[in-house]
């Protein structure tokens, strides 16, 4: 075995982490290891954030084009780094898995709130391992879990008012509960941004400690002393904690400076790209003789597979293999303070933040932090006093209207996460809270109001100012929130504070000669996105016309009824629909008329619906068929308003949906036409190419066109069939013309097929063991995988590695279990009861071969018994 970071490694990809066959779970049977905090005792974490992309009305996330080929950001990231970081690979010499290593049960870390709000519900698998990573390593360190909280949506606390910091930090903790199931002992600060008022609220809300960067230290001395040592330069010693007091020193936070010089080689230079560099430099921060020490360092958690790609690795083998060999105890800070409370006290800077060499600078005014050559941030001074005008009128309607249903509204604010975390709490968190019976419009102005001040704390995230243009997408982001705020305020109170915080944005100036201001901003990139429930019947009304659905959770749409009419070439719908948003109660009975004029033009009307007489009337006027066209149009506008809606109405990702459904007839004509070319110029076709001549461009488009359709057509039918083997004959037919008239096959698409048909099979291989099918699964995957070779697919390997090798470690299991011959243990293997003969085993670790798993490991274990 090489180790990592050797010089003869052949592969940079192992190189990041390789070790001897070991088995996938190997330590989950045998106790922890035993706790300690001697010398030396290493700390890494990870702060994992991402900011809320949801849009504000659709609780949705657009496609975002330049995270392609995800459909967005947290996609892309999820893919590169969250998940990678929970299965993440220890590879042998030749590449091949050994072991799977959650990393999470390493490291310590904190996750943003609305980050893993967004986990739960888009990769549950990944949520689970990092909960239950917390848990685990609590085990192994005596009750200290790695987790540790941050606030709410990485607010800037120095920036933020006194009872919004609270807020923050409450929510924080709330969520954190709600997810761990314990008390946060710590607590991630956005930017690490802190001053005294901030200590005092996180002393208050029964945080212990922070981590901090070395240059946010002002001076130390011992506790008890008086004398101070100077710091401010950044030379604080990293290897012990600190006691911060409150200003009155009624209360103290304890402190984790993290080492600067190894955090900034870890995150920005190449020493997380092999274990050996990464333990070589964790060991120069070692001092020889000290009996006890803390080496610890932060980075962004996406550094690991995100920006610095197969990272991951490089985690999974120095906490498995390199640390333990030389000694060092892997654990955390909450763990390492139970032993080593701080013997000394810190004086922090007034206010700071790791990302801004100007205090908090960057969130607030053209430090030049961020800066690209030739823009400027005057536009943060000015954004930050708009949003803080907004939030302080917000504030006063809120205190105003809330007081006449809510016995104390800003309690009820703080604990108002309860509802955000599960909106099936809401009846009871409005009964707890309510100072008398509430009606339903009672309910739905105050859930307004409530949702009004979520969103006042949404449009403070932090990523709206820390980049060198408003107009980017994190400043439009916290533009939206600030709109739909504004949205709710009228909606409670019909007052409007959109035009006088526009004056205040037009105050802002933007890099970008389009936009001008934060005004031009507003109007070209926020207003237009508003929805408002006509618009979402509209949407709905059109995309019903190819039995489309809206994906979003932002609201619910029950047709109540519809009629559809063809007229010529064109095609008439009316009907009613009841639309209601979970948020805040709110409810609508709406009829639509939609005239689909062919091609993209269409009309659509919308208005409330008045009773039953009017709406049958209106249908009966409508679906006549006794007028032309233009008479519908001039009816339809008559009978529903002036104001309609057209193919724009749809959010983009929706309406591109739309165009390629309007395109799909003219597309199966024309691709009936080219088969009907190729079918009759095949034999033309294999004369240029046995006399070498090149074929015709219109011929060859022609032949592969027509390939290309009968490969995605048999892989979907054989994804339907999984048995039959008329798909894989004529999928291998097919890539054998291909090849001969010199095709291009569409393989990523197909690779996608391909791909749920293999990660189906796998599941019900590692989960559902049948051993009267479990023969007949094999064969079905030995002969997927050897069509994807045949095709030259890029399947993706990784999700078949973590189920194969989970399904060996069942199988492992289970041959335990027969071996005790006990009538007792896991359900699962008392209704299996039998082993897997020896020929189907030998099948199954040549399975493993072919997914480059280094099978080894499990002979010894999973041998058949004689």
């Amino acid at each position: 075995m090489l180790p990592s970071g050797s010089k003869n490694a052949s592969m940079p990809a192992a190189e990041s982490g390789q070790g001897d066959p070991a088995p996938f779970l190997a330590d989950a049977s045998s106790p922890p290891p035993r706790a300690t905090t001697t010398a030396p005792y290493v700390v890494l974490h990870g702060h994992f954030y991402q900011p809320p992309r949801e849009d504000p009305w659709l609780n949705r996330i657009e496609r975002q084009p330049s995270a392609a080929p995800f459909h967005d950001w947290n996609e892309r990231i999820l893919a590169e780094c969250y998940r990678p970081n929970a299965f993440a690979r220890i590879l042998d010499e030749q590449g091949r898995v050994v072991r799977i290593v959650n990393n999470y049960e390493f490291l310590s870390f904190n996750f943003g709130p609305t980050l893993l709000s967004w986990l739960e519900e888009h990769d549950v698998e990944v949520y689970q391992r990092i909960l239950t990573a917390d848990r685990l390593s609590a085990e192994r360190l005596e009750g200290h879990g790695n987790a540790i909280a941050q606030v709410y949506n990485h607010v800037i606390l120095p920036l933020a008012n006194e009872r919004d910091k609270y807020t923050q930090i409450r929510w924080g903790i709330a969520d954190f509960q709600h997810r761990f199931g314990r008390f946060p002992e710590g607590m991630w600060l956005a930017e690490t941004a802190i001053d005294a008022a901030t200590v005092k609220a996180l002393v208050d809300c029964g945080i212990r400690f922070v981590i901090l960067a070395p240059s946010q230290a002002q001076r130390i001395r011992p506790l008890g002393q008086t004398e101070w040592i100077d710091v401010s330069q950044g030379q604080i010693d990293p290897s012990r904690p600190y006691r911060c007091f409150t200003p009155d020193r009624g209360g103290y936070l304890d402190v984790f400076f993290f080492d600067g010089p190894i955090s900034r080689d870890l995150g920005f230079g190449d020493i997380a790209y092999s274990t050996q560099a990464l333990a070589e430099r964790l060991q120069l921060a070692i001092r020889p003789g000290r009996e006890v020490q803390l080496v610890n360092c932060a980075t962004d958690g996406e550094t690991f597979g995100h920006h610095k790609r197969g990272t991951e690795r490089t985690l999974a083998y120095a906490f498995c293999e390199e640390f333990p060999r030389r000694g060092w105890q892997v654990g955390n800070y909450a763990h390492f303070l139970s032993h080593h409370p701080p013997t000394w006290e810190v004086q922090l800077k007034p206010v700071t933040a790791w990302s801004c060499a100007h205090g908090v600078g960057r969130w607030s005014r053209d430090c030049g932090c961020g800066a690209v050559p030739g823009w400027h941030q005057r536009w943060r001074q000015p954004l930050r006093e708009a949003l803080n005008w907004l939030r302080d009128q917000l504030a006063e309607i809120y205190e105003t209207e809330a007081k006449a249903y809510l016995r104390d509204p800003w309690l009820a604010r703080d604990r108002y996460i309860e509802v955000i975390l599960d909106r099936e709490r809401c009846e009871a968190f409005l009964q707890e809270h309510q100072s008398h019976r509430l009606t339903a419009e009672d309910r739905v102005q105050v859930l307004r109001l409530l949702e009004m001040q979520r969103y006042s704390q949404l449009m403070f995230t932090s990523c709206g100012w820390f980049f060198e243009e408003l107009a980017r997408p994190e400043g439009v982001q916290i533009l939206r929130y600030a709109a739909r705020a504004i949205e709710l305020a009228a909606a409670a109170t019909k007052v409007d504070l959109e035009e006088e915080f526009l004056l205040r944005l037009s105050k802002a100036p933007s890099n970008l000669e389009l936009y001008k201001d934060g005004r031009g901003v507003y109007q070209a990139l926020v207003r237009p996105r508003r929805v408002s429930p006509q618009r979402l019947v509209a949407q709905h009304a059109m995309l019903s016309l190819v039995n489309g659905v809206p994906r979003s959770s932002g609201y619910m749409l029950e047709p109540v009824d519809q009629e559809r009419l063809a007229i010529g070439g064109s095609t008439l719908l009316v009907g009613r629909v009841k639309l209601s948003f979970p948020t805040t109660s709110e409810e609508h009975d709406l009829i639509y008329a939609l005239l689909h004029l062919g091609g993209w033009d269409f009309q659509c009307g919308v208005k409330p619906f008045t009773g039953r007489r009017s709406y049958e009337q209106l249908k009966a006027t409508l679906l006549s068929g006794s007028r032309s066209r233009i008479q519908l149009v001039l009816t339809l506008q008559e009978l529903l308003g002036p104001e309609t809606f057209d193919l724009n109405a749809l959010i983009e990702e929706d309406r591109q949906q739309m165009l390629r459904w309007l395109t799909q007839d003219t597309l199966e004509r024309l691709a009936q036409l080219y088969r009907q070319t190729y079918l009759e110029n095949y034999g033309v076709l294999m004369a240029f190419r046995a006399d070498g001549l090149p074929i015709p461009e219109e011929l060859l488009a022609a032949a592969q066109i027509t390939l290309n359709q009968r490969l995605l057509s048999s892989l979907r039918a054989m994804e339907i069939e999984e048995g039959k083997r008329d798909h894989l004959l004529e999928l291998r037919a097919i890539a054998r013309e291909a090849e001969q008239l010199g095709c291009q096959l569409r393989r990523e698409e197909a690779a996608r097929v391909l791909d749920r048909l293999l990660q189906r099979g796998m599941w019900h291989l590692a989960h559902d063991f049948e051993p009267e099918s479990f023969g007949e699964q094999l064969h079905n995957l030995e002969e997927w995988l050897k069509l994807a070779d045949d095709l030259r697919l890029p399947i993706n390997l990784d999700r078949l590695q973590e189920l194969y090798l989970l399904g060996l470690e069942r199988q492992r299991e289970l041959q335990l279990h027969l071996a005790e011959g006990s009538a007792s243990g896991p359900t699962h293997l008392r209704e299996e009861g039998q082993e897997i003969p020896g020929e189907t085993l030998r099948r199954l670790f040549q399975l493993g071969q072919r997914l480059r798993v280094n099978v080894n490991a499990w002979l010894r274990h999973l041998q058949p018994h004689q």
